[in-house]
């Protein structure tokens, strides 16, 4: 008789965005004609940009010709886009990262998903709390964090290291030394994010403790301070300790074309055995790789023409989250993010839930946001606002909390 994994029985619920999505769709067939606003889920809005769009067609037409056909693309991903992620992301900001220590494939969140695979079941993790869903049930799901305790919110065998506004969203390094550590800087959901000193410190942390460091640097190319950096690898050490995470979904857009990679660098080992070798066999067992016409979208970011192209956009929806804080600040919320970052993370008002402030906000604004809660027990009587929607729709949501 076959038997299930256990671990997947232990899942509180369903995924946070799966809930909020029902929450809407249940409201929105009771009120047909409501006009709801929706800054909850990150999905972008902006059309693709013109010079990707060629790249597209172009790749296309290739695929139609016996001459220019692709098949299956290479285990890492086409040298055509590793090299320009290693020339534009890495080089360009003075890191040591090779082509072939960077691993193509369809979003950083299969594989902030997938990365836990590489490590042993009795690993210790530690994360930020609040936290991106996901770094915290796929570990479930490979049977590490222990049980969950519905009253507290925490899993028994999980460190979270709370990041809210008395530590100015900065955590504290763990009492407990943990094996894995997972960053998201600029982090989601709080949209804050940690100087490169801060995270120098916790790359030396790592590396006089064993750990190794899950960096999702996902909204790096939001990032408008200088002395926050956009990857791990501007730190001293990092080769030996961390594991860096990218996406284009947010960079360019591509929630819907599906692209993103990886980097494993050679120089990160345990007992002599290269974790970078490690993602290579696990990369071509199950994964087939990103399209050959997504992966030359992607070269086309790296296009003076795209890359412009696609800073206008970030920049624009950088103005929306801008207009965002400064009107929720000047209403008297407290609110964070932000600024290196497309999410607005604020105080819930007169000590309401998170669940009941969403509720609040569709209910009588009818704005979709999230509840901070559903990001750890640090997130309770927060709310993350995206500055993904339009302008206009930014402006109009700000006008209707004005008026509650």
């Amino acid at each position: 008789m076959f038997t299930v994994n256990a671990n997947y029985q232990k899942l509180p619920g369903s995924y946070l965005f799966s809930t909020v999505a029902k929450k809407v769709a249940a409201y929105q067939k009771e009120n047909p004609d409501a006009d709801i606003i929706r800054l909850g889920i990150g999905d972008v809005t902006q059309p693709i940009a013109p010079a990707i769009i060629s790249a597209l067609h172009k790749a296309v037409d290739e695929m139609g010709n016996a001459e220019t056909f692709h098949g299956y693309a290479p285990d890492l991903g086409y040298e055509f886009l590793r090299e320009a992620i290693r020339k534009n992301d890495y080089e360009a900001r003075g890191c040591d990262i090779a082509a072939d220590e960077i691993f193509i494939s369809d979003g950083a969140k299969s594989d902030s998903g997938n990365i836990q695979e590489l490590f042993s079941e009795d690993n210790i993790v530690a994360v930020t709390d609040p936290v991106y869903p996901v770094y915290v049930d796929s570990n479930v799901m490979g049977g590490r964090l222990g049980t969950f305790d519905p009253k507290s919110e925490k899993w028994s065998e999980l460190i979270y290291m709370p990041s809210v506004a008395e530590n100015n969203f900065v955590p504290d390094f763990p009492e407990k030394t943990p094996d894995i550590i997972y960053l998201c800087i600029p982090n989601n959901p709080t949209g804050t994010s940690m100087t490169k000193d801060e995270v120098q410190g916790w790359v030396d942390y790592a590396n006089r403790n064993g750990c190794v460091i899950i960096y999702d640097a996902a909204y790096e190319a939001y990032i408008t301070e200088d002395n926050v950096p956009h990857s791990i690898y501007e730190c001293d050490g990092a080769r030996e300790c961390a594991i860096e995470i990218r996406s284009f979904s947010k960079k360019a857009g591509f929630t819907g074309l599906r692209l993103g990679f990886t980097v494993v660098p050679k120089d990160l080992k345990q007992g002599g055995v290269s974790l970078r070798d490690m993602w290579a066999r696990r990369h071509g067992t199950k994964f087939n790789g990103a399209p050959y016409i997504v992966q030359r979208a992607g070269e086309a970011v790296y296009s003076p023409e795209g890359s412009a192209q696609v800073s206008a956009q970030v920049a624009s929806y950088m103005k929306n989250a801008h207009a965002i804080k400064d009107g929720l600040s000047d209403l008297g919320y407290n609110a964070y993010g932000g600024v290196n970052s497309p999410y607005i993370w604020l105080k819930t008002p007169n000590g309401m839930s998170s669940w009941d402030f969403f509720d609040f906000l569709l209910e009588k604004a009818n704005i979709v946001g999230t509840p901070g809660s559903g990001f750890g027990p640090s997130g309770e009587g927060y709310f993350r606002l995206t500055a993904f929607g339009t302008y206009e729709n930014s402006i109009r949501a700000l006008e209707r909390i004005k008026n509650l």
